[in-house]
């Protein structure tokens, strides 16, 4: 098995013709996120996928690839791009590329794509995504960021999401 590093991957745009991977990368990403909030898939074994739809048909979304030569690592989309806040809204990295940097290297690339207000949700129930984002924050801003618990938009019975918060120069 070859060991992936972060130099070896790159963030590119998604196309069109890369949907089938994003989709499928997007189910990884629910499948890892149904673990920390009794995310069921549909009974077609699917997730909810109408950010994948909105990644690739709305003007206000990007998204993005993570890509080690052809083989997709990770996915990024980013929402708020016709606003004052972008909000980094779904980032994910399959588990055989997670450890090596490869997360930082991609956060760092989307959010440089994009100068300005940022804000990352994550959820206190995840460690891994606590520490994570809390060393992307610090990484990326020194001490210039906040950290704030929100209640989840109609979903009363799910504990708060975590946001962070920090601005990002071109």
């Amino acid at each position: 098995m070859t060991e992936i590093t972060a130099s070896d991957v790159s963030v590119r745009p998604a196309v069109p013709e890369d949907r089938p991977a994003v989709e499928r990368l997007w189910l990884m990403f629910r499948h890892d996120l149904s673990e920390f909030r009794d995310i069921l898939p549909n009974p077609d074994g699917t997730f909810r996928s109408e950010r994948v739809e909105d990644a690739f048909s709305s003007p206000d979304w990007a998204s993005y690839l993570l890509v080690s030569g052809e083989r997709p690592v990770g996915l990024a989309f980013v929402r708020g791009l016709t606003g004052p806040v972008r909000v980094l809204n779904s980032f994910f990295v399959v588990r055989g590329a997670r450890r090596a940097g490869i997360g930082l290297r991609g956060v760092r690339e989307v959010l440089a794509r994009h100068p300005g207000h940022w804000e990352i949700a994550f959820q206190y129930e995840n460690p891994g995504a606590v520490a994570f984002w809390r060393r992307v924050a610090a990484e990326i801003t020194g001490d210039a960021w906040t950290e704030e618990p929100r209640p989840v938009p109609n979903r009363p019975e799910l504990p708060p999401d975590v946001w962070i918060s920090f601005e990002v120069t071109g």
